[in-house]
């Protein structure tokens, strides 16, 4: 699969925006909003580094990497709330969602 090294860029917006959220920004990572909420969406492949800070978090892989990037995210036990999300070559995707951080009930 060629798209394996490119993370899925495209997809994120695309699933995003079809779920009604108004997407903003370039790159890799990039705001989707809707009502009161702003998830920032990050697109990546196999990278060893997560973000420190935000208050909602999305993270848009391809399938063979989810299940590693959502165990890293349990192990590193992060801030913030966040959901995986594993795109498949074809476009489908399922939601890998995280166990509520304590701070989330706060």
């Amino acid at each position: 699969m060629a798209t394996v090294s490119t993370p899925p860029i495209d997809q994120a917006k695309t699933i995003f925006d079809d779920l009604g959220y108004t997407v903003s920004g370039d790159g890799e990572e990039f705001r989707a909003e809707r009502k009161w909420r702003v998830v920032r969406v990050t697109a990546v492949t196999d990278s060893d580094e997560t973000p420190d800070d935000g208050d909602l978090r999305c993270f848009v892989t391809w399938n063979e990497y989810a299940s590693q990037l959502r165990n890293r995210l349990r192990r590193s036990d992060p801030e913030y709330e966040w959901a995986v999300i594993s795109v498949r070559e074809g476009g489908d995707y399922e939601v890998l969602r995280a166990p509520p951080c304590a701070t989330a009930a706060v």
